[in-house]
């Protein structure tokens, strides 16, 4: 029993439909972590893109030392560092938020470096022009930037947020209970992998592929909508 749910393992499809209600709670988890890490990949890819154009060296030296530092080392190492290394500092975080930062540290490596390719890609002039409206740096970026590199790093920040998500199960190593961790648990108990195992894969496979055509469909929607891929 787990969560309240008993399993039939009788046959593979009364064993299936008895855990899927188990398997669907650590979809939750899946998708929290996922949702979460991205966000903070997003905010933090953006802030570090930003930094790297600092007009100060020391600024923009230590964000790209930073950015490699993060983007060159395991996940699992930063998950680690994070979940033991902290507490040993008086620093202590819950189970999924120390994995949702994890992720989140990771994939903002990989944004900031998709976000400077966007910004590096809108023309010069409207650099000039922003100058000459004595529009501030913030500004420039929140009104003349941003909105244009958004279509343009559109695909790689979906390829990303894939990613991401089939990485969850690694945070099952710091005890988070998302589907993967569920699946082996309900294995251990019932000597019967291959049926909870196989059910968590084809659920990624499932949400791999939703998200994949739902980026597809707003890269068509970007253009009816008045803004430019290109």
């Amino acid at each position: 029993m787990m969560y309240g749910f008993t399993w039939d393992t009788a046959t593979p499809l009364t064993y299936a439909w008895s855990i899927l209600p188990i398997i669907l709670i650590g979809l939750t988890v899946t998708l929290k972590a996922a949702a979460a890490g991205f966000a903070i990949a997003l905010v933090l890819g953006l802030v570090f893109a930003m930094l790297r154009r600092s007009r100060f060296r020391s600024v923009s030296w230590t964000t790209a030392c930073v950015v490699e530092f993060l983007r060159d080392t395991p996940l699992l190492v930063q998950l680690f560092f994070l979940y033991y290394v902290l507490p040993e500092y008086g620093l202590t975080l819950p189970a999924f938020l120390t994995g949702a930062l994890a992720l989140g540290l990771q994939y903002s490596a990989y944004t900031s470096e998709v976000y400077r390719g966007g910004i590096e890609a809108v023309p010069r002039g409207q650099w000039e022009a922003a100058t000459a409206l004595n529009l501030t740096r913030m500004q420039t970026y929140r009104d003349i930037v941003v909105p244009q590199i958004v279509p343009r790093i559109l695909p790689a920040m979906g390829n990303y947020m894939v990613a991401m998500i089939k990485e969850t199960p690694v945070l099952s190593v710091i005890t988070v209970l998302d589907m993967m961790a569920l699946a082996n648990m309900i294995g251990e108990r019932t000597f019967e992998y291959l049926v909870p195992l196989t059910m968590v894969g084809l659920i990624f496979l499932i949400l791999t592929l939703i998200c994949s055509a739902g980026l597809h469909r707003l890269q068509k929607v970007l253009p009816k909508a008045g803004i430019p891929l290109r």
